[in-house]
């Protein structure tokens, strides 16, 4: 079960996507900041229960977009894979999920986070297993949901790879209402943003937006973060290699170099490949037409 924290992830953590930190922000971090303005009536969509779901392709930044709203906002966060409250025995799952929105409305004001939404909630009829225990997890799940309707201080956000597996009635009005796309940042400032941000905590005078410009495309967050790791670990194995020698004293501050991230980017593979980059942009097309 998880632990209600409060994390230490800001919005100059996340690079790019400044139209999703944007609805979010409008969404979450106003309210909770300008309370006076819901007092005059100037109500946010999606108030009456505060769900959003961030969906698109693996290691874009949706787990980092809800830590950092917890963060910025002062919410206690709880971080819930879904998988993690599906039990064998018979009305475990649906008790799990009670568990939480209780320890959550005990540890208010907070964010629920749903990673992995649809291995928790698929559609309906659909999932196969004989006894119907999913069935009843999605159906508990919606009484929870509809029990915030009037509590202004829980807030859920869910996260997904696989949004079009989602049980149809969790994102009708007055559940998971905003569904934003978090995708991958293919202009080059937003690139470049997503390397500063990752660089900044690296001892290094590599110029970022050189590398952004050599960095081949349709990398994710998640590949430029392997990518800084890498070359973090070759400045290390290098660093190691020359104390060995003694070339450089024990007590070597660790630099990154230049020469670490050329043959860093020498092994990087694109996680998402330019096929999945064009299904998930036409399922993006697809979700946003059906709900306009």
């Amino acid at each position: 079960m998880p632990v209600p924290n409060i994390p230490e992830v800001h919005w100059n953590d996340i690079g790019g996507l400044q139209n999703v930190k944007k609805e979010i922000l409008d969404t979450f971090q106003l309210p909770i900041q300008h309370p006076e303005l819901l007092q005059a009536g100037l109500h946010r969509t999606g108030h009456d229960n505060h769900g959003v779901l961030l969906y698109g392709p693996p290691g874009t930044g949706k787990t980092l977009l809800a830590k950092a709203v917890a963060t910025e906002c002062s919410l206690n966060f709880f971080s819930v894979k879904g998988p993690e409250l599906v039990n064998m025995y018979v009305g475990q799952s649906e008790q799990n999920v009670r568990d939480v929105f209780s320890r959550a409305r005990a540890a208010a004001p907070c964010i629920i986070f749903f990673d992995e939404l649809d291995s928790l909630a698929p559609n309906r009829g659909h999932s196969g297993d004989s006894g119907g225990v999913m069935d009843r997890v999605v159906s508990q799940l919606l009484v929870e949901l509809d029990g915030l309707s009037k509590s202004n201080d829980v807030f859920v956000i869910g996260a997904t790879n696989r949004p079009d597996l989602l049980d149809p009635s969790l994102l009708r009005p007055g559940r998971f209402d905003r569904l934003l796309y978090v995708g991958i940042q293919e202009d080059f400032d937003s690139r470049h943003e997503i390397l500063k941000a990752l660089m900044r905590k690296l001892n290094t005078t590599v110029d970022s937006c050189a590398l952004a410009a050599n960095c081949p495309p349709h990398l994710t967050g998640a590949d430029f973060y392997s990518l800084c790791s890498s070359a973090m670990m070759n400045a290390l194995a290098r660093t190691i290699e020359a104390i060995e020698a003694n070339n450089l004293p024990m007590d070597t501050e660790l630099w990154v170099q230049q020469e670490d991230f050329d043959k860093a980017l020498l092994t990087l593979v694109p996680s998402v490949s330019a096929l999945e980059v064009q299904h998930y942009q036409k399922l993006r097309d697809k979700i946003e037409k059906s709900r306009a």
